[in-house]
This record gives structure tokens, C-alpha cells and sequence, in this order.
């Protein structure tokens, strides 16, 4: 996989993570708590998977 490639999944993957945590924490835990703990934890699985991505070795 190119640098450049990598670097884009890196930060769609931490973006996705960001967000999850903000949706979470400032609008869905107004309806659902549960369901806010969820993406949380859904986002803390996510930063290791993207240092994983973006430190594969080149093919």
C-alpha cells in the first residue's frame, strides 16, 4: 500500500473515531446512555487499528 494511501485510511479511520466520541458524548447520551457508552468503546477500539494501518510495511 502507498504512504499516501495509508495516510488517507489513517485519518478516515481517527475521523470516524472523533466522531463516534462527539456524537456520542454531546448528542446521543441526551437520548440513549447505553448507546453512548457503546460508541464510545467502538471508538476506543478504532486508534489501535489505525496505527496498525498506518505502519503496515510497504509491499
Amino acid at each position: 500500500m502507498k504512504p499516501a494511501t495509508r495516510r488517507k485510511a489513517y485519518f478516515w479511520l481517527m475521523g470516524t473515531c472523533l466522531t463516534l466520541i462527539g456524537l456520542g458524548w454531546f448528542v446521543v447520551r441526551l437520548f440513549s446512555v447505553p448507546v453512548a457508552i457503546g460508541m464510545s468503546c467502538v471508538a476506543a477500539v478504532i486508534p489501535p487499528i489505525a496505527v496498525i494501518v498506518a505502519n503496515r510495511p510497504d509491499d
